[in-house]
């Protein structure tokens, strides 16, 4: 079952926490998403299954939020080339990002699930 106040949290800890680890290299990027996971993990505890699907869910919550940004972004500036442009570069975003998200918040959801469950 999906927690979504888990959810929402761990999204907004997503983007927090890559912004600020990720000014100390582009690993920290990654950790701040897998302590991210964590978080999501120990909130809703019930095992590393529950702690895992929480902590996708939140990721690829972002991931759907980074492409629409792109879009209207794209839009705004220059147009419909522009929403064209960020249309195309925001279904790639959507995959790579949602791939990333899921494997790091769900490995740290898995972990932080496993230690409160």
């Amino acid at each position: 079952m999906v927690n979504w106040v888990a959810v929402v949290i761990g999204f907004v800890l997503s983007i927090i926490l890559s912004w600020l680890f990720g000014l100390a290299g582009p690993i920290g990027f990654y950790i701040g998403l897998f302590v991210a996971g964590l978080i999501v993990g120990l909130m809703v505890g019930d095992g590393a299954l529950n702690g895992a699907w929480n902590a996708a869910v939140a990721g690829a919550f972002g991931g759907i939020i980074l492409a629409i940004l792109i879009v209207i972004g794209g839009a705004l500036f220059a147009g419909i080339a522009g929403f064209l442009a960020g249309l195309a570069t925001g279904i790639v975003l959507v995959v790579i990002s949602i791939i990333q998200s899921l494997i790091l918040m769900g490995i740290g959801g898995a972990i932080g699930g496993a230690i409160k469950g």
